[in-house]
């Protein structure tokens, strides 16, 4: 997956004179904080050397992963057409240009961002380029929602990692309390991200959730540690990425994890893929998140006619429809 080119450009004017010395320290600085989910009272995209470092070697993978999730959310809800987005930590807009992508005829977007570096850099991208009114808010996502109006979706992406566990709670009833139709939470694919989104999972249960995504179900999620749910997104790399990451390869894996939630339940369930399929001669094992709460491996062959052939094109994170003339 790339960035939309409109987008892709508006980086490249930004970071065309910037040294690459000084973008290769910031991206490891900002890297070496996401990793660590270190949480010292500081913004990890305080400065601009930072929303610059952001912009060559995250931007594309975190908009990979927003944008995957989106489209799970839209598979299970295909008549919700949002007119009207609130994203929480909104960084320099990555949801707002993932939602666009999937839905031109978004209206209106209110942004809440900490960091002015950030929200300069999310204005000066989105100028001229994306229709929808856009609002820009200058706030903590922790303290500052009380006089925020409900939108039709609203996300908070890539930012319970930077919050005390101790204030998710509140958090996620404010965040459910200003959905008008459906939420979407999206983490980092590691295992403390996982257990984020299952206490938000849990939480939004409770307060009469329906799960559109990624689980077929509400029931108590199949998987335990050391295993975790969790997907991936092949992301491209651009030159620039690449140089400021000291990197080869001209993509790399971005994985997430996420939920979306809505007050509406969903059109379809169907079985996830929760791993990576394996292939042989005439054959697809895949592992399975069902629509009965279990989770496991199912061996798909020839023999199951038109269902192998529609197993055997899924990839990690699709779903399996079971069709009333498939056995």
């Amino acid at each position: 997956m790339e960035l939309p080119a409109s987008l892709r450009q508006g980086v490249e004017r930004l970071l065309e004179n910037i040294p690459l010395s000084s973008l290769k320290r910031a991206a490891k600085t900002l890297s070496d904080r996401y990793r660590a989910e270190t949480r010292d009272g500081r913004l990890h995209m305080a400065q601009d050397q930072a929303v610059q470092a952001y912009l060559a070697t995250r931007l594309p993978a975190t908009y990979a992963a927003i944008r995957a999730s989106l489209d799970a959310l839209n598979e299970a809800r295909p008549d919700f057409l949002p007119k009207s987005l609130l994203d929480i930590g909104a960084g320099p807009g990555t949801v707002l240009w993932a939602s666009t992508d999937l839905w031109p005829d978004l209206e209106q977007a209110v942004l809440l961002e900490a960091s002015a570096a950030v929200r300069k850099v999310g204005e000066m991208l989105a100028v001229d380029a994306i229709a929808a009114e856009i609002t820009w808010l200058a706030g903590d996502a922790t303290i500052d929602l009380a006089a925020l109006k409900p939108a039709d979706l609203v996300t908070c992406a890539y930012v319970l990692d930077e919050i005390v566990p101790a204030s998710l709670p509140k958090l996620v009833a404010q965040l459910w309390q200003l959905t008008a139709n459906t939420l979407l939470v999206v983490e980092p694919g590691t295992p403390a991200g996982w257990q984020r989104i299952l206490a938000v999972r849990a939480q939004l249960i409770e307060a009469g959730a329906h799960v559109l995504a990624p689980c077929p179900h509400e029931a108590a999620c199949p998987l335990a540690p050391p295993d975790w749910c969790h997907f991936a997104r092949r992301v491209a790399r651009s030159r620039l990425h690449r140089l400021a990451k000291d990197a080869e390869m001209p993509w790399e894996d971005e994985k997430f994890i996420f939920v979306a939630a809505s007050r509406q339940p969903a059109a379809l369930r169907s079985s996830r893929v929760l791993a990576p399929p394996k292939s042989g001669s005439g054959k697809v094992l895949l592992k399975l998140c069902e629509e009965n709460g279990t989770a496991k491996e199912k061996l798909f062959t020839k023999r199951d006619g038109e269902l192998f052939k529609a197993a055997r094109r899924l990839n990690w994170g699709d779903t399996l429809e079971v069709t009333p003339s498939w056995p």
